[in-house]
């Protein structure tokens, strides 16, 4: 069995522990492919509870905006409406944290998994002669494209109750005025 070798490759020696945890490469594969898949639904779920809150805080910031109490409509949907702007704000500022995490742990799995592919070329011809995994599909490109919605949500969100704060306060000073 021929391995190829690759830079910093004899750093990383197997001990027998290591053999005695995985077993086989592709014990070890299916390791990191079973944490790629578990940090990547974590990250899922993290982004459509994001998503779920947002769309019911612009509801509610749409509904404030609609006030049209004569006696204190004008100070409320000058007020609510900012704050929960800023509340916006917060939690998307509040939720990158956790996206950020996620990423990051996926990009470690993939780097190791990137790493077996390349060191043990017998793992890319498993059942025939053509590679199990191409570079197409293991490069670090591919899998971070996918990722981007969920790292960048948070940033949109930012950037959208920004605007909204701002298109309230405005809109409100101009009408007092």
């Amino acid at each position: 069995m021929s391995k190829i070798i690759t830079e910093g490759s004899h750093l990383q020696q197997e001990s027998p522990a290591d053999i005695l945890l995985f077993g086989t490469p592709k014990d070890r594969l299916d390791f990191y492919r079973r944490e790629i898949q578990y940090e990547t639904t974590l990250l899922s779920n993290r982004t459509n509870a994001y998503l779920t809150a947002q769309s019911f805080l612009v509801i509610a910031f749409a509904s404030s905006m609609a006030n049209l109490n004569p006696r204190w409509g004008e100070l409320f949907t000058l007020i609510v409406p900012t704050m929960m702007a800023v509340l916006g704000i917060f939690s998307s500022l509040h939720a990158w944290p956790g996206f950020r995490a996620s990423w990051v742990i996926i990009d470690h799995w993939h780097f190791k998994q990137s790493h077996l592919l390349r060191s043990d070329p017998v793992m890319g011809n498993a059942y025939d002669d053509s590679p199990l995994f191409n570079e197409k599909e293991s490069s670090q490109k591919g899998y971070r494209k996918s990722l981007m919605f969920s790292m960048r949500t948070p940033w949109l969100f930012v950037i959208f109750w920004m605007v909204l704060a701002s298109f309230c306060i405005c809109i409100q000073l101009s009408n007092a005025s």
